[in-house]
């Protein structure tokens, strides 16, 4: 049935501004913190209090718009968008309807095929966010914590250009790159300072208008976005297979249950009341002001995976892998400065760092030790002070605890065993304990000088050097 109908999609991605203070007020953002103690007379609403403006939120959504490609509106104001629910604690919020900072924008995206596809940036508009509610079962009640209420938000609206799911987490991927690169938000969904809304429909193949769409919202992880989006084209499809009408609502997504359920009708514009907020100015952006925000712009993943393969002389693969998080990237960068091996760096970061993030369960941002550090660690190695199998062994304490690698060496005793003597005394012992192997090396089975080797190096607790010691025990079982 699926190749009958066609699937629309158009995203609402709210992102959290990484400024330390409120949109309108001077209240810190800082994540979590005692409930209600991040406010103020401004976000909370309280009678004959007045917003003034952050300039850097203005800064931000201007950077994001000029990496998007969009219009920089040169006038803009703020609008009221009212509504009443308990989060809310002026019965509106302000926000951007009339006037959008940005407009007409676009992102390409690689679609499943591997063919370059355009999806539009329809506008980004600033606004500030609402409180939370926390609902205790126990009390039978809900309460409110205003610490979020005025954090900065920019609501980045696409066109309804993405048809599958792939090519939405194509999309808010290459999206979050974009904004981390920037440094205007961290865009970590888990603690929903990144947040997308759905806006999908569905129509007969070769149809050119849109069918009714719905909103669904509470999507926390690109997992979730991904079994959401299938879901709700499932549900519309069936809905119109059996010729029942597909109804214009906002759903919110019950990840643990797999499936969606309906929370109100959608509203318009005009169930809202905008009308322009009477105590903020208009602003005006000047050919200045946007230059000066344009010089700021760094350096994006494309051109940094070509300044890889170009400067530190690193394949394709690795700049991919390095440069799909800035922090990752920055840290490369700094090691690769100060250990003049840069293909070694990689090896490291791309290995042994995100197999432990991996375990971990963290990000790359998360990473505590430094890159000096990992330049320390690659000296060691290269110049023969420890071996392989303990540089990993030193790696993990590093990973975990930011140890100084030569230090910790030193104190745990962990240099490499290269004096002949001491290794051709263990040499011995291991060919004395180990006659089958012996016998097998010497009917011509190569392999059995590795397992020797491994004895040796067990003996010595992984210090000894490796091909040292297969030189020694070749030499004695040749004998």
């Amino acid at each position: 049935m699926g190749k009958e109908y066609e699937t629309v999609i158009g995203l609402e991605v709210h992102v959290e501004l990484a400024t330390k203070t409120k949109i309108f007020c001077g209240c810190t953002t800082a994540f979590g913190g005692t409930p209600n103690a991040h406010t103020c007379p401004v976000c909370t609403g309280m009678p004959g209090s007045l917003p003034v403006l952050n300039q850097q939120v203005v800064e931000y959504a201007m950077a994001v718009g000029l990496a998007l490609d969009c219009e920089i509106t040169r006038d803009f104001k703020f609008d009221r968008k009212n509504y009443f629910y308990p989060d809310n604690p002026q019965n509106y919020q302000i926000s951007q309807l009339y006037l959008p900072i940005c407009r007409n924008g676009k992102i390409e995206i690689e679609a499943e095929d591997g063919q370059k596809k355009q999806i539009g940036i329809h506008e980004i508009h600033m606004e500030e966010d609402a409180g939370k509610l926390v609902h205790d079962e126990r009390e039978d009640c809900s309460i409110i914590d205003f610490n979020r209420s005025g954090v900065p938000l920019i609501e980045i609206v696409s066109e309804p250009d993405m048809r599958t799911s792939e090519e939405v987490i194509a999309y808010l991927d290459k999206l979050r790159l974009i904004i981390q690169y920037l440094g205007a938000s961290d865009c970590k969904l888990q603690e929903g300072s990144m947040r997308a809304d759905v806006n999908l429909s569905v129509r007969r193949a070769g149809e050119k208008e849109y069918g009714t769409r719905t909103e669904m919202k509470n999507l926390n992880s690109f997992k979730a976005i991904a079994r959401a989006i299938e879901h709700e084209a499932n549900r519309q499809m069936d809905l119109l297979a059996s010729g029942e009408a597909v109804i214009q609502e906002t759903r919110r997504w019950d990840d643990a249950r797999g499936c969606s359920y309906a929370m109100r009708s959608k509203e318009d514009a005009k169930d809202y009341r905008y009308f322009p907020d009477p105590d903020l100015a208009p602003v005006h952006i000047s050919d200045a002001w946007i230059a000066e925000v344009k010089a700021r712009q760094p350096e994006f993943r494309t051109e940094k995976i070509m300044r890889y393969q170009e400067e530190f002389g690193l394949p394709y693969y690795d700049a991919e892998i390095l440069t799909g998080s800035k922090k990752l990237a920055d840290f490369f960068e700094s090691a690769a400065t100060v250990s003049q091996k840069p293909k070694k760096v990689s090896n490291w970061l791309m290995g042994e760092a995100t197999r432990l993030l991996r375990e971990q369960n963290m990000e790359a941002d998360e990473i505590r030790f430094s890159p000096k550090h990992l330049a320390e660690l690659i000296d060691l190695t290269d110049a023969g002070v420890i071996n392989s199998t303990v540089a990993k062994e030193v790696f993990e304490e590093m990973f975990r605890n930011d140890v100084d690698p030569k230090r910790h060496v030193e104190e745990k005793g962990l240099m490499t065993v290269s004096d002949e003597g001491a290794l051709r005394g263990v040499a011995s012992q291991v060919i004395k304990e180990n006659p089958k192997s012996v016998e097998d090396y010497r009917n011509g089975k190569q392999k059995a000088i590795g397992f020797l080797v491994g004895q040796t190096m067990k003996a010595t607790k992984g210090r000894a050097n490796p091909e040292l010691a297969r030189e020694i025990l070749t030499e004695l079982l040749l004998k």
